[in-house]
């Protein structure tokens, strides 16, 4: 085992993940401490940097066409600004007391140690494989890096050349959040017949039951079969040890290719072992500064950390690129010498499948239940445009807003072309604080291409400002 820690008199930073948060941090440091001031190590076990893992579901249905496109810089760009880029080489322990982290390389088996004076851990998120008979079949596969997009694509191909046009291939999907449903679409496009196998009531536990009971309809209506709040059971292989049915307590499913969409977990084993502290959800904790508390030279960020939700003052997992790209801009201006935060999360995010366009912000039913609020909901419908207008379509917002104060602590909408994005009203009213009477005074713009004269968040904001009144 070698050891790499010789160095001149400038400091060294190392950076362990080499994707949205770590190279954020990296070259935000970069920016403002040069090469000889700040030497920058970034170990990745993988072979590709800063790439958009939210982009896989839409190169996977070939609505992105190439790989590369998600690639946002390639090492060789990171390697032009001075920041020294170590693919195929895997992290397996920390030595907080000696400041030093030891890697492998995975092609060579090769082990070294290298020092650090800054540490930055952007492990991400792994998906879930749930701890079933065959769950690690060929066939069966995770999706959260461009590496597991590619093996994906590598099965596709497979099945297609194997089944030919006698029939089209057949995907389960097993779980039907963000990354499910979005995988449902991205299969359908490729020609394949789908079914989705959900543990919850209705698709995208992200919504409430009734808001989810719209994407479920709209899902069904492009060819998906849903199997709603059902457990698997055992992922079936065939002679070949490839994956061939998903088995449920009242049935199997046969499948050609089996994704998992059942979400991710924090990638915390590495921290865990280091005794790091980790929150209720297994992810890292931090300070605003994005600082790992208790350690003044240890930092992390993206889907490997816990962040404060300012609507329930509570600690949550968010696994978003939004967030990770802040995270890393804070930790790269901390370490450079500046001063940055990352106050928190109101929890906002989009989606669509096909036409329809789904989001939410701020808590659920469930959620406000779970921290103690009391609360009214409405829920309305509208239209995008003037319901004279061409194009206008139907589009349902769900608001909550506490009890008494009317504070607004939560919006859904679900919708055709125009509704998503109306999330982003909400989402800044909920960082403010703003009450659902402050939001009917809203000064948004207005023209029947774009909007009703009332828009539907402030329709939705009129009625439980009333229903908080009491009327």
């Amino acid at each position: 085992m070698s050891m790499s820690g010789a160095r001149g008199t400038g400091e060294r930073l190392v950076v362990v993940g080499a994707d949205a948060a770590g190279m954020s941090a990296a070259s935000q440091a970069r920016r403002t401490r040069g090469p000889d001031e700040l030497e920058i190590v970034a170990f990745e076990r993988g072979r590709f940097t800063s790439f958009s893992a939210c982009g896989i579901p839409y190169w996977v249905g070939g609505d992105v066409g190439e790989r590369d496109r998600l690639i946002a810089r390639t090492p060789e760009e990171h390697r032009a600004r001075g920041i020294d880029v170590r693919l195929r080489t895997e992290v397996t322990e920390i030595d907080v007391a000696r400041g030093r982290v030891r890697a492998r390389d995975l092609d060579s088996g090769a082990e070294s140690w290298t020092s650090y004076d800054d540490l930055v851990i952007a492990t991400g998120a792994r998906p879930v494989r749930p701890d079933l008979p065959g769950a690690d079949a060929p066939g069966v596969h995770g999706v959260q890096t461009l590496d597991d997009g590619e093996a994906l694509l590598g099965t596709l191909t497979r099945v297609r050349d194997h089944a030919g046009a006698a029939r089209p291939g057949r995907a389960v999907v097993v779980g039907a959040g963000y990354i499910g449903v979005e995988m449902a679409e991205a299969l359908i496009k490729r020609g394949y017949e789908v079914t989705v196998v959900n543990r919850g009531r209705e698709p995208m536990s992200t919504l409430d039951a009734d808001m989810g009971r719209l994407v479920r309809e709209a899902m069904e209506g492009l060819g998906i079969t849903m199997v709603d709040d059902t457990e698997v059971t055992e992922m079936l292989t065939g002679d070949d040890g490839r994956v061939r049915a998903v088995a449920t307590a009242e049935a199997e499913y046969p499948a050609d290719v089996v994704v998992l969409g059942i979400g991710v977990r924090p990638e915390t084993a590495l921290a865990r072992a280091a005794g790091l502290p980790l929150g209720a959800h297994g992810g890292l904790l931090t300070d605003r500064a994005m600082r790992v508390r208790g350690h003044e030279n240890i930092w992390a960020g993206g889907d490997c950390v816990e962040v404060l939700d300012l609507v329930s003052g509570q600690t949550r997992h968010v696994p978003l690129g939004t967030h990770a790209n802040k995270h890393g801009q804070v930790i790269g201006t901390n370490i450079g010498g500046g001063y940055a935060t990352f106050p928190g999360v109101v929890g906002t995010a989009v989606s669509k499948v096909c036409d329809l366009e789904i989001a939410r912000t701020g808590l659920r039913e469930k959620d406000a239940r779970r921290v103690g609020l009391r609360f009214e909901t409405v829920t309305i419908e509208s239209t995008s445009r003037a319901g004279y207008y061409p194009g206008a379509s139907p589009m349902t917002v769900k608001m909550l807003a506490e009890h008494r104060t009317g504070r607004l602590l939560g919006v859904q909408i679900v919708g055709r072309e125009g509704a998503a994005k109306r999330v982003d009203i909400a989402a800044v009213a909920l960082t403010a604080g703003l009450t659902v009477e402050q939001m009917t005074a809203l000064d948004l713009g207005y023209a029947p291409p774009f909007s009703p004269v009332w828009d539907p968040v402030l329709v939705a904001a009129r009625k439980a400002a009333a229903k908080v009144r009491g009327r």
